[in-house]
């Protein structure tokens, strides 16, 4: 149970972290939100990224089976690094509209 919480609280703060960074650079408030579910594939399959061009089939159809065999631990964890993103977004544009140029 305490590897649950810690993981939830890593996960947000993680993806908090990155996506304020990305935000910041790139002056793309909700990119991070779009980009998310390819991380979650590439942390949910157990294969190379060059795969999806090598076998496309094989691979697209296995990463989809791999996405539905994850549990409700690994949904909520993961989650939690989804509600970092979309937290960061909303965090980046209060800050611009507080008059935070490099935001």
């Amino acid at each position: 149970m305490i590897q649950l919480v810690v993981s939830i609280l890593l996960f947000f703060v993680i993806f908090f972290g990155l996506a304020f960074i990305l935000n910041m650079l790139l002056r793309r408030t909700w990119l991070m939100a779009f980009i998310y579910p390819i991380i979650i594939v590439m942390i949910v399959d157990n294969f190379s990224t060059l795969e999806y061009f090598k076998h496309p089939d094989s691979a697209f159809s296995e990463a989809l089976s791999r996405l539905m065999d994850i549990t409700i631990v690994d949904i909520t964890i993961l989650g939690a690094g989804f509600i970092g993103t979309i937290v960061s977004g909303f965090v980046i544009k209060f800050l611009r509209k507080s008059g935070y140029q490099m935001f």
